[in-house]
């Protein structure tokens, strides 16, 4: 069974470059490219996995509007998918840094430039806890 170690595994092969599929108002999907990794949920600390966004995006409307969500991330012919909600936090630094690393940033040269750069771009987390993980490994 697929799992979010599965995940960790294919992040660290292509950068964390995921397809996210999100759902629009008539009910096709909409389709977007985002660096997403596995972070330990803020809140409870279960695994989860998270991407930030901009705040005037057509995906992160979507969200907002109907939280439904695919990403998959791929590296060569391996890949592997998570489906689930997604919650988008504002106003989360701490958050924010972990996913930059989990999604294949590693550590940053200079945190304080990245945390005053996503404040003033207004960027978010969103963060699922994926209801379903599949794979061909």
């Amino acid at each position: 069974m697929a799992s979010v170690d599965d995940i960790r595994r294919i992040v660290a092969l292509d950068h964390g470059l995921a397809s996210l599929g999100t759902l629009r108002a008539d009910g096709s999907v909409h389709m977007s490219v985002v660096n997403a990794g596995v972070i330990d949920h803020p809140t409870d600390g279960t695994p989860a996995v998270a991407f930030v966004a901009r705040p005037a995006t057509r995906k992160l409307a979507n969200l907002r509007e109907r939280p439904q969500a695919t990403l998959l991330w791929r590296a060569g012919w391996a890949w592997v998918a998570a489906e689930g909600l997604v919650e988008v936090l504002h106003d989360e630094p701490a958050v924010l840094r972990r996913i930059y690393s989990a999604s294949g940033g590693g550590e940053h040269d200079d945190w304080a430039e990245y945390d005053r750069v996503m404040a003033a771009e207004g960027r978010v987390a969103a963060i699922m806890r994926p209801t379903r993980i599949y794979l061909n490994p």
